[in-house]
């Protein structure tokens, strides 16, 4: 596949309109490198399916380009697409055919399979999403958790270059995001490039090695996660039984946006010498119990580009 020296992912200036003038997605310029973790990451509604849709093929962008695996989409879709797997809104399933069962169909619609290897494929795909135990159970009576793991499933059949997955933990309890991220990670140790989309920023921090932000549409930003969150200050925290005072003496200090919550008071980082600061608050009486600057988090890197408490489902 001709790769050109740009992403496994490229788009530039890419916009879907749809009739009625509503932009969905807004001059895009997207680039996901080989081999990364990438979180694509905005509130829903904020043009991530949609985006994910045109890098398929599934919808025809109103102009701009999108090339995957260096090939034009959706112009190039039938070289590339054996090459992707893909988990977008839910996977399609036959509720009255077993796990295993609805797997063996799948991959016999792939011509590209060699249908005497179909079995241990399909049993390899099920005992990497943890649903070796189910796999005899209609899919009917899956659990919304399991229906995601077997549209992983299904995604696993083959190796593939690009997983692109569109929401992955949707549904899943605590247990079933971990067991998720952990697979995600080993694929990704495996040279699988992941491109992931999400709108909990704790699956983005955990797993993605890079992350691109967006909102209404637009790209705010993208790069690797450690510089994303590295955009935003930490916060100064105190921890205190004498939070009215400390709060007063961290403002006579220059210290911005105080905030007390129980027994911590936190507030900007100044620009002054921290030590000073710490002598302030002992001279003034205040029982120091704690005092740090807080790693900024993503999602202080979040509220600082969008200006809005994300939607940070935990």
């Amino acid at each position: 596949m001709g790769d050109t020296d740009g992403g496994v992912i490229d788009t530039r200036a890419l916009t879907k309109r749809y009739r009625g003038g509503q932009l969905a997605v807004d001059g895009l310029d997207l680039t996901v490198p080989a081999g990364s973790v990438f979180g694509f990451l905005g509130p829903n509604g904020s043009g991530k399916t949609t985006t994910i849709r045109m890098l398929m093929g599934l919808v025809e962008p109103t102009s701009g380009t999108a090339r995957v695996l260096g090939q034009p989409m959706p112009r190039a879709a039938r070289s590339v697409l054996p090459h992707v797997g893909a988990l977008i809104e839910g996977p399609a399933l036959y509720g009255f055919l077993s796990g295993r069962d609805n797997l063996i169909r799948h991959d016999a619609a792939d011509p590209t399979a060699d249908p005497r290897t179909r079995r241990a494929r399909v049993a390899t795909a099920l005992d990497r999403v943890g649903l070796a135990a189910a796999a005899g159970k209609k899919a009917k009576a899956y659990s919304l958790g399991m229906k995601q793991r077997l549209g992983l499933a299904a995604a696993l059949l083959r190796p593939r270059r690009l997983l692109v997955l569109d929401e992955p933990t949707n549904g899943l309890d605590p247990q079933g995001m971990r067991e998720i991220r952990a697979l995600v990670r080993e694929l990704a140790s495996d040279g699988t490039t992941v491109f992931l989309s999400s709108h909990l920023l704790d699956e983005i921090e955990q797993v993605c090695t890079h992350a691109a932000v967006m909102a209404r549409g637009r790209l705010l930003t993208q790069g690797p996660v450690a510089d994303l969150a590295a955009g935003a200050r930490g916060r100064l925290a105190v921890t205190t039984p004498d939070t009215a005072d400390a709060a007063r003496v961290l403002k006579e200090q220059g210290v911005g946006d105080v905030v007390v919550a129980d027994d911590r008071v936190t507030g900007e980082v100044p620009e002054r010498d921290l030590a000073e600061v710490n002598v302030a608050l002992v001279t003034a009486g205040v029982r120091v119990r704690g005092f740090c600057v807080e790693r900024p988090s993503l999602e202080d890197a979040f509220v600082a580009l969008t200006g809005e408490g994300f939607d940070v489902a935990r």
